[in-house]
């Protein structure tokens, strides 16, 4: 699959938003999963707004005042787990630097590390807004997709591609099992339905339903009456630059990439807690076929304004360089 694949597939209409955020910080912190602890469990690659802390609660749009994103209206943060590198013979850890997604459109040039952002309406190429209203998320909002734990896939949308030149390569549920020469590209798409009352469950995914049952881009079918209400479907999409390390990856062994949490590759998960500034995602969700460009409705600012935007490294250690055990796992070892 070409970059522009999914891309081309939407000319002449396109419908949602895509846009890349830099990154803001990468320490262990997870005001969703374990609020209030600092450090969380393990480390986090984390975007968007500077309102990002151990407890977030209520608007926190309201509180944020820069974002990494290029839309400077969206002060959401999005979080993964990050990638590190096991070396197979000494069994140290090196973390995976992380690129821009390519490609960069409409003027989102000079992005660092960081992850591109979708919220879609219906598919890449159509918004079906006559048929299905799109309610955009309330202040408070947050949910989780994926699981640490998981031995084998949990949703539909957690997907690995091996990266070859263009080539972004089949979709796969686990790591790549050969050298990527183009480093690993992760998706984590988020259900689409809502129970419309709750700003989030015990497990941060019970107030979601999904109704997507395949890979990529495609429409949800219609919504439960447990989960009624019809949200954007939000993507994220990383790249993880992995070449460094191909030639440590002795030809025939498994794989040596691991989440921060060690766990294996179903064990992929990504965090999302909303925080866009008063209505500006429902405008755009109400606006009919746009892609990228703001819906016309929203700001944008330059990506060497966003890259500005950081907050303190509050958990005082290493995650960075060749590491005898991964930041929180020490006593695991």
């Amino acid at each position: 699959m070409k970059f522009l694949s999914a891309l081309a597939l939407v000319a002449p209409v396109q419908a949602g938003l895509r846009f890349p955020c830099s990154t803001l910080t990468i320490q262990r912190l997870d005001p969703v999963v374990q609020p209030g602890m600092a450090p969380s469990a393990h480390v986090h690659h984390i975007v968007g707004g500077n309102a990002f802390n151990a407890t977030m609660t209520g608007d926190v749009g309201a509180r944020a005042t820069c974002t990494t994103c290029q839309m400077s209206e969206d002060f959401s943060n999005y979080w993964t787990a990050h990638l590190y590198f096991k070396h197979p013979t000494n069994g140290s850890y090196h973390r995976v630097p992380v690129l821009p997604v390519q490609p960069l459109l409409g003027g989102s040039q000079g992005a660092q590390g960081g992850l591109t952002v979708y919220y879609t309406q219906f598919d890449l190429s159509r918004d079906n807004l006559a048929q299905q209203k799109i309610t955009a998320f309330p202040p408070g909002f947050r949910m989780t997709v994926g699981a640490p734990t998981a031995e084998s896939r949990s949703h539909i949308g957690l997907n690995y591609q091996c990266l070859t030149g263009q080539n972004r390569g089949a979709l796969l549920a686990n790591f790549p099992t050969a050298p990527c020469s183009g480093g690993i590209f992760t998706a984590h798409h988020f259900p689409p339905c809502w129970d419309g009352k709750n700003l989030d469950s015990a497990d941060h995914q019970s107030h979601m339903y999904n109704t997507v049952n395949s890979d990529g881009f495609i429409n949800a079918p219609a919504c439960p009456s447990s989960h009624p209400v019809r949200v954007p479907q939000v993507t994220f999409e990383q790249t993880w630059d992995t070449t460094k390390f191909n030639s440590m990856w002795p030809s025939g062994t498994p794989n040596p990439f691991v989440w921060s949490f060690e766990g294996n590759g179903y064990g992929t998960h990504a965090d999302y807690m909303f925080g866009w500034k008063g209505d500006a995602l429902q405008r755009a969700m109400d606006k009919s076929e746009c892609f990228y460009d703001g819906c016309g409705s929203i700001q944008k600012q330059s990506m060497t304004v966003a890259n500005q935007c950081k907050i303190p490294t509050t958990i005082d250690e290493e995650t960075d360089g060749w590491l005898s055990a991964l930041p929180g796992m020490e006593m695991k070892m």
